[in-house]
C-alpha cells in the first residue's frame, strides 16, 4: 500500500504544523500533516509521498555506495573513534540528532558507522542542483525548505508552497518511523565550523512527539544526542571522535504533551541540548579556542597520564583543559595571561625558524645519536623506490581535489566534504585508467591484478614515507640551526621547558583544588 499525507484538523493530540520545525509565521495554517501507511488514493488535502519503488531505489544506491564511502572516510581520517557505539545499533524507529560543524561530513561520519540506513534531513537549496540533488535522493535525503532561505531567496516560494513542501517532508518522517527506520537531523538549523552548540531548534522535538502522539505514544521512538568532535576539520588524515549519550525516549513526554505541546517540545529540546553539550567540546570565544587548540596540539602529551592515549583521552583532555582556563580566570588570572603570552611568543619564534615543537621534542630511545641517525637515514634509502613508485602513481588523484577545493569554496566547512568527494572520483578514475593501460600493455591478468592490488598500498606508504621524511628534515633543522644559533635555539628550549613546567604546575592545583 502507498504511504500518504494525510490532513487533519487543529485540536487534535497528533498535529504538528510547519510552523513547529522553524518556518515563518506567515505559513502558518490550520492543517496539519499526519503521515498514514492507508490504502486510499491521494484526493483533495492529500499530498502524495514518493512510491515506494523510488524508496527501494534509494536503499539500493544507498547500500552499493555506503561501503565506498566507508573506505574513504578511512582513508581520510586517521583515526575514527566512536565512544558507546553500541548505541548507534539501537532498532528504530530512532531519530538521530547531531551537532554540524562540517557539513557533508557529518551524516557521512554516522552513515557509515551504522548497520540499518539513515535517512536525512537536508536544507533544499542542496537539491536546488540536479546532479546534487540526484545524489542527495539517491542517498535518501529529505528537503526540509527553511524559513532564512525563503527569506534570502535562496527559496522562491509562497507561504501555501512552503507549507505543501514540507508537508511531504513531515509526512516522510512519518512514513519513516512507522517502518522502524532511522532520521538524522541537526537541530541547529546551520553549519559553522567552531568548537560552539548553537541554539537547537524545536523541530527535531517536534517531529518526535508528533510521531509518536499519533501512536498514542506507543510508537518507541527514541532520541539519540550525538556529539562529533573534529580535532582538525580541514586537514586530511586528521581525527574524528564521536560521542554518543544516552538515548531519550520519547513516550516519557506523553504526559507533558497532552497538557501543553509546546511546553513539551521545549523540555524534549532542552533535554536533548543538554545531553549533546556533555559529548562536545565547546569553547566560549576564538580567544579561548585557540589557547586550549595550542595547549592541546603542542603540549597534549605532557599532560595525558595515560600509557595509551586514545581519541576520548584528548576529548576529556580538551575539556578539562576548558574547565581549568575558567578556574584560573576567576582565581588567577595573572598567572593565566602570562601562560597565553608566553605560548604566544613561543609559537611566533616557532612559525619564524620555520620549525614545529615536534621537532623539538628529545625522545628517550636507546643507542647513540649516531647510530639512529644512520637506522633512519638507512630505511629512507632503502624505502626511497617504493616511494617513488607510490608517488608517480597517486601523486595527481592526491593533488587533484586540493585544487578543486581552493577553486570551489571560500567556506571552510566545505572544504572537507568536497576533498573526500572529489578524492573518491580521482582516486577511482585514475587507478581504473591506469590498470587499463597496464593491462593494454602487457596482456598480462597477472601483472594487471599485481599493479591494482598495489596502487593503494604504495599510495599510503608514500604518504606515510613523506611525513617520516618531513620530520627527518625538521629534526635535522634543528640540528643545523643549534650549530648556527646556538643562543637562540636555546632560549627557545628554554622557553618551551617553562611552558611544560608551568602547565604540569597549573595541572596539579586545578586537580588539587
Amino acid at each position: 500500500m502507498q504511504a500518504t499525507v494525510m490532513v487533519l484538523r487543529p485540536g487534535s493530540a497528533k498535529s504538528l504544523t510547519p510552523a513547529d520545525c522553524g518556518l515563518p509565521t506567515s505559513c502558518q495554517s490550520p492543517k496539519v500533516v499526519e503521515a498514514t501507511r492507508g490504502g486510499n488514493s491521494a484526493g483533495a488535502g492529500q499530498v502524495q509521498l514518493p512510491p515506494k519503488s523510488a524508496f527501494l531505489a534509494a536503499m539500493l544506491f544507498y547500500t552499493v555506495m555506503k561501503p565506498l564511502v566507508q573506505v574513504a572516510l578511512r582513508v581520510f581520517f586517521r583515526k575514527l573513534e566512536l565512544r558507546h557505539p553500541e548505541r548507534l545499533q539501537l532498532p528504530g524507529p530512532l531519530l538521530v540528532c547531531s551537532n554540524h560543524p562540517n557539513t557533508l561530513m557529518d551524516p557521512l561520519v554516522a552513515a557509515v558507522s551504522r548497520r540499518q540506513p539513515i535517512a536525512f534531513l537536508a536544507k533544499s537549496t542542496f537539491f536546488k542542483n540536479p546532479v546534487l540533488r540526484a545524489i542527495m535522493e539517491s542517498g535518501n535525503s529529505i528537503p526540509i525548505y527553511r524559513r532564512q532561505d525563503v527569506d534570502s531567496g535562496a527559496e522562491v516560494l509562497t507561504p501555501a508552497q512552503l507549507e505543501a513542501q514540507n508537508e511531504k517532508a513531515f509526512g516522510r518522517c512519518y512514513d519513516y518511523f512507522d517502518r522502524g527506520g532511522t532520521i538524522m537531523i541537526f537541530p541547529e538549523g546551520t553549519s559553522v565550523q567552531e568548537r560552539r552548540l548553537r541554539p537547537l531548534k524545536t523541530g527535531a522535538a517536534r517531529i518526535a512527539l508528533g510521531a509518536e502522539a499519533r501512536h498514542d505514544f506507543r510508537l518507541g521512538l527514541r532520541i539519540l544526542p550525538m556529539g562529533i568532535n573534529y580535532f582538525d576539520p580541514r586537514r586530511f588524515r586528521s581525527d574524528v571522535f564521536v560521542n554518543l549519550a544516552e538515548p531519550i525516549t520519547v513516550a516519557e513526554y506523553a504526559e507533558q504533551y497532552r497538557q501543553s505541546p509546546e511546553a513539551a517540545a521545549d523540555a524534549l529540546t532542552e533535554e536533548i541540548r543538554r545531553r549533546m553539550e556533555q559529548r562536545l567540546v565547546i569553547t566560549r570565544t576564538d580567544e579561548e579556542d585557540e589557547l586550549v587548540t595550542q595547549v592541546e596540539r603542542t603540549f597534549g602529551q605532557h599532560l595525558i597520564q595515560d600509557d595509551e592515549e586514545t581519541l576520548y583521552d584528548n576529548f576529556q583532555l580538551s575539556r578539562t583543559l576548558l574547565k581549568a582556563v575558567r578556574y584560573f580566570e576567576q582565581h588567577n588570572a595573572g598567572d593565566l595571561g602570562e601562560v597565553r603570552e608566553q605560548l604566544h611568543a613561543y609559537h611566533q619564534e616557532l612559525h619564524r625558524l620555520r620549525l614545529t615543537d615536534d621537532a623539538l621534542e628529545s625522545r628517550s630511545r636507546t643507542g647513540s645519536r649516531l647510530s639512529r641517525a644512520l637506522a633512519a637515514g638507512v630505511r629512507l634509502v632503502l624505502g626511497a623506490p617504493l616511494y617513488l613508485y607510490g608517488l608517480i602513481n597517486s601523486y595527481l588523484p592526491y593533488k587533484i581535489p586540493s585544487l578543486v577545493a581552493g577553486r570551489a569554496t571560500k567556506d571552510v566547512e566545505f572544504v572537507a566534504p568536497i576533498l573526500l568527494v572529489v578524492g573518491m572520483i580521482t582516486f577511482t578514475l585514475f587507478y581504473l585508467i591506469q590498470t587499463a593501460l597496464v593491462h593494454h600493455f602487457t596482456d598480462s591478468w597477472l601483472w594487471t591484478i599485481l599493479y591494482f592490488i598495489s596502487l593503494p598500498l604504495t599510495g599510503f606508504y608514500a604518504l606515510s614515507y613523506a611525513g617520516n621524511l618531513r620530520g627527518r628534515l625538521r629534526r635535522l633543522r634543528v640540528l643545523r640551526l643549534f650549530r648556527q644559533q646556538r643562543p637562540r635555539m636555546e632560549a627557545l628550549l628554554r622557553q618551551r621547558t617553562e611552558l611544560i613546567r608551568r602547565l604540569r604546575e597549573a595541572r596539579t592545583a586545578y586537580l588539587a583544588r
